[in-house]
């Protein structure tokens, strides 16, 4: 297990009731890995809820994942699930 870097955030509804967030991995994430996000960026402190995605084919084939999370001081660390490696990821997050 790793920390993940390289990963894009993007604040995609900043005015929808909660902060909708977008993170997309670099396609070296693996199973276990980690990617910590600043919530406190976005005006946030928590979330309501995450939606993970794998591209088993980049660009192609897109099945969903389900990864862990905590939430510390603001900081969301998200452990990526699924069953494969070096694959591109991403989240969509539900903050407040």
């Amino acid at each position: 297990m790793a920390a993940v870097t390289g990963s894009t955030v993007t604040e995609v509804a900043p005015n929808a009731g909660v902060k909708v967030i977008q993170v997309v991995t670099p396609a070296t994430a693996d199973n276990g890995d980690t990617v910590a996000v600043d919530l406190t960026d976005y005006g946030a402190s928590n979330i309501h809820g995450i939606l993970g995605f794998t591209e088993s084919t980049t660009g192609s084939v897109v099945i969903t994942e389900a990864p862990t999370t905590s939430v510390s001081s603001g900081t969301l660390t998200i452990t990526i699930g699924g069953s494969t490696a070096n694959k591109v990821r991403t989240f969509i997050i539900y903050a407040y």
